[in-house]
């Protein structure tokens, strides 16, 4: 296949660098805002091993803010419709999909195979900290976003040690679940100071996923995504 589409990564990189992330293997956990365009990003540097995990279809809702969601995709497969386009992107890169809502207690299952890294964007509390452990516990580096919902100014969207995030509510949540299991520090977050109007927070405690609806602008969990990407490929090159 013609390489070409990655010469101005191997300008900036250079050719070993670009060798050494097609032989890379990535999961990215939540395919929406965020991991979606992280998953991308990835796939556009060239990463040669990327696992899609989520199990959730296209919304209308998802329109204003996700990558994937388009008018002409409403209900179809999330995972899917990313891996078409990873591999429009690159048809070399390996796909692996899992169509799975991961469960507290489950995403052990999902280190039987070799990662280099794992991206974390799961909305939900419980399966987060699940996969977080699990990475932690199996030696993987992993990095983590916290929510973008709320904010609106890119320039304070920082990556940092879980230990050093602030004015969150999903990185003090995640803190105070990991401190109660030993794990104060040790991986990436990815997270915003940013304070949220409480008239942008839609309580919706009927729900089974989340208590909340938290209002989104388009560019911001893209943003969140193209920093955990920045982090995965950065330390891979290292």
């Amino acid at each position: 296949m013609n390489e070409e589409w990655l010469d101005r990564t191997k300008l900036l990189l250079g050719n070993e660098s670009v060798d050494k992330l097609s032989k890379k293997s990535v999961l990215v956990v939540g395919l929406g805002g965020v991991g979606a365009t992280a998953a991308e990003m990835i796939c556009r540097a060239g990463v040669g091993k990327i696992t899609i995990v989520d199990s959730d279809v296209v919304s209308i809702t998802n329109i204003n803010r996700q990558l994937l969601a388009l008018h002409s995709n409403i209900g179809d497969s999330k995972t899917q419709v990313l891996s078409n386009r990873m591999k429009d992107i690159n048809p070399n890169v390996e796909i692996i999909i899992i169509d799975k809502f991961i469960e507290e207690g489950k995403s052990d299952c999902l280190f039987s195979n070799h990662f280099d890294y794992v991206i974390d964007a799961i909305d939900t509390l419980s399966p987060k900290v699940d996969l977080i452990c699990n990475a932690l516990n199996n030696s993987v580096k992993i990095v983590s976003s916290m929510g973008a919902g709320g904010k609106i100014d890119p320039s304070l969207v920082k990556i940092a040690d879980l230990k050093k995030s602030y004015n969150c509510h999903l990185a003090r949540s995640l803190r105070k679940r990991l401190h109660k299991l030993g794990i104060k520090s040790g991986f990436s977050v990815v997270f915003s100071p940013e304070d949220v109007d409480s008239k942008a927070v839609l309580y919706t405690p009927k729900e089974r996923n989340k208590k909340s609806n938290v209002g989104t602008i388009s560019y911001m969990p893209s943003l969140f995504g193209i920093y955990c990407a920045s982090k995965v490929i950065r330390d891979l090159l290292n």
